[in-house]
């Protein structure tokens, strides 16, 4: 009976000291955030791109069917490019508009065939024609990422995975305590630029990698 008492009370401390030594590691690899904010921030799920070990994190809240984040994506792109590998984009979403949730569900069931950034693309390159504010046809969007070589039938049905919903869900709580309120909006490890534009986010992504990188 001791034994067994003994072995529980063992395996917990186990769980518990590697769960200190997780949230160490996580909390130094977001250095420039509190402990309890950096989720807020990035959440484990969060699509990155660029490299995986940069020290600048580029938090984007996105919405698929907005105009201006389908202006601003390419250039954030080649932002990305200027900084050598020393900065990553994080997606957040930020589901605004009316088929914001169905574009969303099609981007993280592409995402499950490897395809997310290509679908991202694809969607802001095609958004006029399937996101009109003024004629939206959220159906376009099957064709068009048929046209990357999706399996379109698994697809739609993973689309249905409830964790999908979760995300959302997580996203859309986490971008109301952050006080976003339009999209695009972007922290640069964990501060908003003083003001809205590419030089002004330029200005403070230059700042940040100095810092991560003297």
């Amino acid at each position: 009976k001791y034994f067994y008492i003994g072995t529980a009370a063992l395996i917990l401390t186990l769980f518990l000291v590697g769960s200190k030594l997780y949230m160490n590691a996580q909390e130094k690899k977001l250095s420039f955030l509190a402990a309890e904010n950096s989720a807020l921030f990035i959440r484990d799920y969060s699509p990155r791109f660029g490299n995986k070990d940069a020290k600048v994190f580029l938090i984007e809240f996105l919405d698929p069917e907005c105009e201006s984040c389908r202006h601003f994506y390419p250039h954030i792109k080649e932002l990305l490019k200027e900084y050598n590998d020393k900065v990553q984009l994080v997606v957040r979403y930020a589901a605004f508009h009316g088929n914001s949730k169905t574009a969303i569900r099609a981007l993280e069931a592409a995402r499950k065939q490897g395809k997310y950034w290509e679908s991202l693309s694809l969607l802001f390159k095609k958004q006029p024609e399937w996101g009109s504010h003024h004629n939206p046809r959220i159906e376009l969007i099957y064709g068009f990422l048929a046209s990357l070589g999706l399996d379109m039938d698994r697809l739609k049905e993973d689309m249905k995975d409830p964790s999908i919903d979760k995300i959302i869900t997580q996203d859309t709580e986490d971008l109301k305590k952050l006080n976003v309120k339009g999209t695009p909006t972007f922290f640069v490890n964990g501060k908003k630029p003083t003001r809205f534009g590419l030089s002004y986010l330029r200005e403070m992504l230059t700042e940040e990698v100095n810092k991560a990188y003297q």
